[in-house]
């Protein structure tokens, strides 16, 4: 018997998923000073709690955290990690913690020194990780923070991130010809295992050289702690990595860095004064967990770390030369939390520019068309797209009110100016169902229900119905749920509006999008290309793929976007309407998709986007998309990277 759990992650195939988030916090005080002004000597570890959750959004599939404590003695416990992937994993965890450490000795609270000396967590160094698992298992194995484990302090890596590298093979081999055996090729383990070589050889050559001068072995501890250039590791480190990426380090005896990637593809942000230094994924966690003002929080530059030395140093250091700037544009459309000033103003900018395209085609009848939105993430865009129809509904009143000038009375004025937007509520998400039905037909009736409607306000077969999403992947939901439910409203004609453009192309840096089937614009233009006689393009496109698929990835190009040339954006957007049609429904189905220039116009700080132009920012991109393609021509079912 299948289990099938309705308005889940498992159904909602078109919710695409993002690639972690990080929490870092470094206390710069004593834990007594915390206790003597906040009232808590775990205030780092409520913070840690606090932004975690402010940014749960960017991580469902587990979690994990891990503390450092500074200064503490040989054969004392200083590093401690608890990692879950239970549903809850944030709650799971910090209740583990609470319950079995804190709560047993609630008459010691009030002593920090007690505490740090006799309980883990309760570091100064604190680090969480919020994890959305793009590919393979969900595991506790998967689960960041990963730890390098040494004997000696200074060599101990604690490691969590938000990233994906495109040239995992390239660094693993690496790996291999410096010596090394990985115990598996993955990206984090990779990373951690070069980051953690390197730093290595910087501890090593720092010994060597203190021993050289005569210094005895515990007084050299003192000097490496003192004098680790962890800007060197990091530059050694990044040299050969493609990819996006923002990762976080802890080191044993206290430096801590966090790295972005040199075109600024993953967002970080950070926060620093004389008690804390603070960096997240996203700048309202920190704005709420520590009630400070935007102003005060920074964005990481791009090829940039934040680094923390143990004695409280901080600085942004660069570790490679920056790229042009390519920010990921799905934080602004779907990822980031709505709370953030710039990207709540970019969402309600991506509804705005779609304004007149819609007036168009509803022939500018506003009076027979309702508009609505998808919930929950397309709400905000769907308040720009009403506030760009009623700019336009005020030209139809001025100019209506020019055209009846010297005939106008106070009733026909107040007609005029009563004229509205029809904005209604109507699709609703509804509670998650669940059922233990197998069959298919069933399956998908009970599908159907994940959303639901509100009867009663569209007029049969007289209104249009507008409903606007946040972004259309594969078309799987609104083909067996959404559409379906709004036909039953019985409107003259359906129109959906994607707030983002059409997704065209893999993601490589994080995000799970990584085969081109999974595309509904894919498969329209492979569809319209069968339909015309033209499948020799996918052959001669895939021969080209081969071709250059052993040059070095400087040399390769992006074969697939003269194969979507083949067609304008609307035919692809028609093709994709009859797709997502579903069978029997009355209505007539329309989709109008964001432009590249509307994107640009409502985001102009964030250029990356790759997964709608093909524009990808690091040479491993081409090569992915091309191994994606020769994926689909081969029949094989697996990521390309």
């Amino acid at each position: 018997m299948a289990h099938l759990e309705i308005g889940g992650s498992s159904l909602m195939s078109d919710k695409i998923k993002h690639e972690c988030g990080i929490a870092f916090i470094r206390l710069l005080k004593p834990l007594s000073y915390y206790y003597n002004k906040y009232g808590t000597a775990l205030y780092g570890l409520n913070k840690l709690f606090l932004l975690m959750q402010k940014e749960r959004n960017r991580g469902q599939d587990g979690a994990g955290i891990a503390t450092v404590k500074l200064g503490m003695k040989p054969g004392k416990r200083y590093i401690s990690r608890h990692r879950s992937n239970k549903k809850d994993s944030i709650e799971e965890i910090f209740n583990h913690i609470h319950t079995n450490y804190f709560n047993k000795h609630s008459d010691k609270l009030p002593h920090s020194g007690w505490l740090k000396e006799n309980l883990p967590f309760t570091g100064e160094l604190l680090l969480g990780h919020l994890r959305y698992g793009t590919h393979g298992l969900n595991s506790i194995e998967s689960c960041h923070p990963f730890l390098r484990q040494n004997n000696w302090i200074s060599r101990n890596l604690v490691l969590a991130g938000n990233f994906n590298l495109t040239n995992v093979d390239e660094l693993f081999n690496t790996l291999i010809g410096i010596g090394q055996y990985p115990k598996e090729k993955s990206d984090t383990v990779t990373v951690l295992e070069k980051i953690g070589h390197y730093l290595d050889v910087e501890v090593e050559t720092l010994y060597n050289q203190y021993r050289k001068k005569g210094f005895e072995n515990p007084h050299i501890n003192d000097m490496i702690f003192k004098n680790l250039n962890v800007q060197n590791i990091l530059q050694n480190s990044a040299r050969d990595f493609d990819g996006g990426y923002v990762m976080c380090g802890m080191i044993g005896h206290g430096d801590a860095f966090v790295m972005r990637d040199p075109g600024g593809i993953r967002p970080a942000y950070y926060y620093h004064d004389d008690e804390v230094v603070v960096v997240a994924s996203e700048r309202p966690a920190i704005q709420t967990a520590f009630d400070v003002h935007i102003s005060k929080i920074k964005e990481l530059p791009p090829a940039h770390a934040a680094i923390v030395k143990y004695d409280g140093r901080f600085d942004i250091l660069p570790f490679t030369q920056p790229r042009e700037l390519t920010s990921c544009s799905f934080e602004s459309i779907y990822f980031s939390r709505g709370t953030d000033r710039d990207i709540y103003l970019e969402r309600k900018k991506l509804g705005e520019v779609l304004a007149s395209r819609v007036y168009d085609a509803i022939e500018g009848d506003l009076e027979n068309t309702v508009f609505s939105f998808i919930p929950n993430t397309a709400e905000t865009s769907f308040l720009g797209l009403i506030k760009g129809l009623e700019s336009k509904l005020n030209e139809s009143k001025i100019e209506q009110i020019r055209k009846e000038n010297g005939g106008l009375t106070d009733e026909r004025i107040k007609q005029i100016l009563d004229k509205r937007v029809r904005v209604e509520k109507l699709i609703v998400k509804d509670a998650k169902l669940r059922t233990f039905i197998a069959d298919d037909n069933s399956r998908d009736e009970l599908v159907a229900h994940a959303y639901d409607v509100t009867y009663g306000i569209v007029r049969n077969h007289v209104d249009t119905l507008v409903l606007i999403d946040d972004s259309i992947v594969r078309g799987t939901t609104l083909k067996k749920s959404i559409i379906r439910i709004a036909a039953r409203l019985r409107p003259k004609k359906i129109i959906i509006v994607s707030a983002a453009p059409q997704i065209r192309y893999p993601d490589c840096y994080g995000i799970d999008m990584s085969k081109m089937n999974d595309f509904v614009a894919f498969r329209a233009l492979t569809e319209l290309l069968r339909k015309d006689k033209k499948e020799h393009l996918l052959h001669a496109t895939y021969a080209r793929c081969k071709e250059y698929e052993n040059l070095p990835v400087e040399q390769i190009e992006n074969q697939i976007i003269e194969l979507y040339d083949t067609y304008t954006q609307k035919e692809i957007s028609n093709q994709i309407a009859k797709i997502i049609t579903p069978e029997g429904i009355e209505p007539e189905i329309q989709v109008i998709y964001q432009s590249l220039e509307g994107l640009h116009e409502a985001c102009p700080e964030r250029k990356g986007d790759w997964y709608f132009s093909g524009n990808y920012p690091t040479p491993g991109g081409n090569r992915v998309v091309n191994r994606a393609f020769m994926n689909f021509m081969e029949g094989k079912n697996e990521r390309a990277y």
